[in-house]
């Protein structure tokens, strides 16, 4: 866990209830992010939200060690399954993937979504880039967006899927192979350069 949170989850465990308002800021971008994306925005985004931080903050108090940011994915996840099932709308790939990682980039990707001050063009490449994860089956999507939006490891990743961690390498291997065949040399320009940069 990181400094920043650690102190600010000292604090707010200590009373200080301001603390839990700096953490919920700390981690609104990946968090909402990843929801937002989750839901394929179809309006839950903000209730899921909330519902996370209402599990956590009931739970806050058994959190002891590892990474919190991880640990607020994992409630995610598990709240965007268990609306998506009530919904009849989920597709689980458990078992039915290979496990192969073959060629998988090791390395974290980058943001790549598009600076307020870019031009029209890069605009349309980052709404291509958000099509494409959108096209994603579900459990490759979410792979995809962990490591996009939080940076997460793939250990971590592995552990709130509840697959092993050559799973989840196949799964973004999966999405990266999506993504290069829908996007064609707009992958090469945006998603692979991010992946070179990371290794260099």
């Amino acid at each position: 866990m990181d400094d920043a949170a650690g102190k600010l989850l000292e604090r707010y465990k200590q009373g200080d209830t301001d603390a839990l308002g700096e953490l919920v800021e700390l981690y609104r971008r990946p968090l909402y992010g990843f929801i937002l994306r989750m839901t394929e925005g179809d309006g839950a985004a903000d209730d899921i939200f909330q519902d996370v931080w209402l599990r956590a903050i009931r739970k806050i108090g058994s959190f002891r060690r590892g990474s919190f940011l991880s640990w607020l994915f994992r409630i995610a996840h598990n709240l965007v399954i268990d609306r998506a099932r009530r919904a009849g709308r989920i597709v689980l790939l458990d078992g039915g993937e290979d496990a192969r990682t073959d060629g998988m980039p090791e390395d974290r990707i980058a943001d790549t979504a598009p600076d307020p001050s870019d031009s029209a063009a890069n605009r349309d490449i980052g709404d291509r880039i958000k099509c494409a994860v959108g096209h994603l089956p579900p459990e490759q999507r979410e792979v995809f967006l962990m490591r996009f939006e939080a940076d997460l490891t793939f250990r971590e990743i592995a552990g709130i899927q509840g697959t092993s961690i050559n799973t989840a390498l196949a799964r973004m291997q999966y999405a990266l192979e999506k993504m290069r065949s829908e996007l064609g040399p707009i992958y090469y320009e945006e998603v692979n350069d991010h992946e070179k940069q990371k290794r260099d």
